[in-house]
């Protein structure tokens, strides 16, 4: 598959989406009906979500608001692989392309539809800033996962699809309602992977990843510091730092907000934020560890950092205090003030 200027694409993403879409499990055999109410509840559920995030943060008041997209497992992959390769597209010129293509467009099409495929069984929903139509961005929910996650927690339906929806639509206004965020994200995506576009970058990233993996298997890192470890160059390791502080103050901006809306929208909440945060710990051996070879173990502890830092900043400068990290590039956290979150404090605030 070529790239969009003729040149040989570093993954064949369309190989990817059929490869993944092929390998995905079934989702769960319900009744009809209650398939129907996920799905319309899901695509209805968003627009009233928003509402609740918008009122909470101070984010996004003059933005339409607009439902999701609900997917099921093969659609998810689909829209997944046409992400990437948008963003891939961006961080990868057409010469730094033709380099890589011939080697890895097609192994690397398969291997990636089969992590689509892990992935597409688990995801409950996601906003791609690079995905839709016209690339300019698509809230995407998994319906059959929302579905199999909430029988497996035994909670409220209802309850537990606003939540998710509160989760995926507070993504959608930190890249909506910051309008600099979606070009800055991308941006430090190619700064990152075109320094391991040269061959010696490449090759000396590639002699450490089998150590990496086996550190990752045994759990003796935190997922990051280990992936961190294949950056060699001080600039590819000062991108990385930006790129793992913006995804943890993301996801974890996300997770407050789902649970400090409240018990009057999403009355279960403390039941279900217990459950689910157990079952983000369990699976079986061979489950764990795909989880840490694709990072997924790194990315919850994300959610539990980055929720730790927006709470923390919240109580001490309120949640318009909070919004300063919005302002700029310049007023996001670094990963040291991700974990000190006074540090910010007194950095952006001066207190």
């Amino acid at each position: 598959m070529g790239g969009k200027d003729g040149t040989a694409a570093v993954v064949d993403w369309s190989l990817a989406a059929s490869t993944g879409a092929r390998l995905v499990r079934g989702g769960p055999s319900v009744p009809r009906a209650e398939a129907e109410l996920t799905v319309h509840e899901l695509r209805e559920l968003t627009i009233e979500a928003e509402s609740h995030v918008r009122r909470l943060t101070g984010l996004g008041d003059q933005l339409p608001l607009r439902p999701g997209t609900v997917v099921d497992r093969p659609g998810w992959i689909r829209s997944a692989a046409a992400g990437l390769e948008e963003l891939t597209g961006r961080a990868l010129p057409g010469e730094e392309r033709r380099m890589f293509g011939p080697l890895l467009a097609g192994g690397a099409g398969v291997q990636t539809g089969v992590l689509l495929a892990f992935l597409g069984a688990r995801v409950l929903g996601q906003y791609d800033p690079f995905g839709g139509p016209d690339k300019s961005g698509q809230l995407v929910l998994v319906a059959p996962n929302v579905l199999t996650a909430q029988q497996a927690l035994n909670v409220d339906g209802r309850d537990f699809r606003m939540w998710v929806c509160l989760h995926e639509c507070t993504h959608r206004l930190q890249f909506t309602a910051v309008d600099w965020l979606r070009d800055y994200f991308a941006d430090e995506v190619s700064r990152l992977v075109g320094g391991l576009a040269d061959s010696d970058g490449l090759g000396s990233m590639l002699s450490r990843l089998p150590d990496t993996l086996r550190e990752a298997r045994r759990g003796g890192s935190d997922g990051s510091t280990g992936f961190a470890e294949l950056v060699s160059s001080p600039d590819q390791r000062e991108v990385f730092d930006k790129l793992l502080a913006l995804s943890t103050l993301l996801e974890g901006h996300a997770d407050y907000v789902m649970d400090a809306v409240g018990p009057a929208v999403v009355p279960s909440v403390s039941t279900i934020r217990k459950r689910f945060t157990a079952r983000r710990r369990g699976g079986g051996l061979f489950d764990r560890l795909l989880r840490s070879l694709l990072g997924v173990d790194a990315k919850i502890r994300q959610y539990a950092r980055g929720a730790a830092f927006t709470r923390e900043v919240v109580d001490a400068v309120g949640m318009s205090g909070f919004n300063a990290v919005w302002t700029s590039p310049n007023t996001l956290p670094t990963r040291a003030e991700i974990g000190d979150p006074q540090a910010w404090v007194r950095r952006v605030h001066g207190r």
